[in-house]
């Protein structure tokens, strides 16, 4: 089951990203072919203010550990993650 995950950043806590950024990106490069996309939301300066992913898990119990110990969510960046199921239609 595929997975959306919207995570958005406390407010002025860019460098609490920038500081885990590389721990976050070992992390989500261990999924392999799970992962279906990822990247970060962005604010009208370019700033990164929250992530989006999509990946495949077999339950909403290890998606919820997959965000749990993810290094920004460990770090405290994190004002609010949403996991939904999503189906992919189109293309």
């Amino acid at each position: 089951m595929l997975y959306h995950i919207l995570c958005t950043d406390k407010p002025g806590h860019l460098q609490t990203r920038l500081d885990n950024r590389e721990a976050h990106l070992a992390y989500i490069n261990t999924l392999g072919e799970t992962l279906f996309a990822a990247g970060p939301l962005l604010n009208d300066r370019d700033e990164m203010v929250g992530s989006v992913l999509i990946i495949d898990f077999d339950s909403d119990d290890i998606a919820q550990a997959f965000c749990a110990d993810d290094p920004y969510a460990l770090a405290g960046l994190f004002e609010t993650v949403k996991i939904t199921r999503w189906r992919k239609t189109l293309p």
